[in-house]
């Protein structure tokens, strides 16, 4: 697990290094239910002093060089390029490296919800809080790589697709067809909802009769749509809006219980 710190500040940075380095000696008295000892036996940890020091990482000077963290702490208070910026550009790269933001001011929180930010603490940082969010970290960076051990074939015309159920945003209902919407394209089947739906399993919900959403990538709903991680919002029918609701509280309830 390859784990970035930017930081500005050199006391910063060795502090967080030091928490994280106590996180990994100790884990075996600070341990949580949900990860194991080998899940954090291979981490690394690069440390970076400028937003623009991690931007040359991640884009690398050519693709082979190119980096990418599992985990990276940013601070959003940084000379040059701040943190906020550097997220956004980190964003149009790389979409799953986890960011958790360090800053002494709680009013950024509303812009790093714009970066799908995975957590925000403030400085001074608590210890246990941090270990805390490293460790729910690291949990949700292992339930993802599961999710993309977790895969589908499906079939469009000549071809034979694999997917990983992870990457597949929502599937839409088109008569004898269907759409299956992932980040990077959209497929073409010919096959029953009702049979994809129960294929896809408990993480996908029928939120209305021409639609099946993956409840991973949904970031905000109200009483007729859904958003999802890449900007689509799909419709929800009025009449499974309670159902829904219901749902997706159990899925958000779920994954609160495996990360504590």
């Amino acid at each position: 697990m390859q784990i970035a710190v930017c930081d500005d500040e050199q006391r910063m940075r060795e502090s967080i290094q030091n928490l994280l380095k106590k996180s990994i000696l100790h884990f075996d008295t600070l341990q949580k239910k949900t990860i194991e000892k080998n899940d954090i036996e291979n981490i690394t940890i690069k440390v970076f002093s400028t937003g623009r020091n991690i931007l040359d990482a991640i884009k690398g000077s050519d693709q082979r060089l190119a980096m990418h963290f599992d985990i990276i702490f940013l601070d959003i208070q940084m000379e040059g390029i701040n943190g906020i910026e550097t997220a956004k550009a980190i964003r149009e790269c790389d979409e799953d490296s986890l960011i958790i933001f360090i800053t002494a001011l709680k009013e950024y929180v509303f812009e790093a919800f714009d970066v799908t930010a995975f957590h925000y603490l403030v400085k001074p940082l608590e210890e246990k809080k941090f270990i805390e969010v490293f460790y729910s970290a690291v949990w949700e960076v292992k339930k993802r790589q599961k999710g993309k051990c977790e895969q589908i074939l499906v079939k469009s015309g000549k071809r034979s697709i694999t997917l990983t159920k992870n990457s597949i945003l929502y599937v839409e209902n088109k008569g004898k067809k269907l759409e299956i919407h992932t980040a990077t394209e959209i497929i073409t089947i010919y096959a029953a909802m009702n049979g994809l739906e129960q294929e896809l399993g408990t993480d996908f919900y029928r939120c209305h009769r021409g639609y099946l959403v993956n409840m991973t990538q949904i970031t905000e709903y109200d009483r007729d749509s859904i958003c999802l991680a890449n900007g689509d919002r799909i419709y929800l029918a009025k009449e499974r809006y309670n159902a829904f609701v219901k749902a997706y509280m159990r899925y958000l309830r779920k994954e609160v219980r495996d990360s504590v």
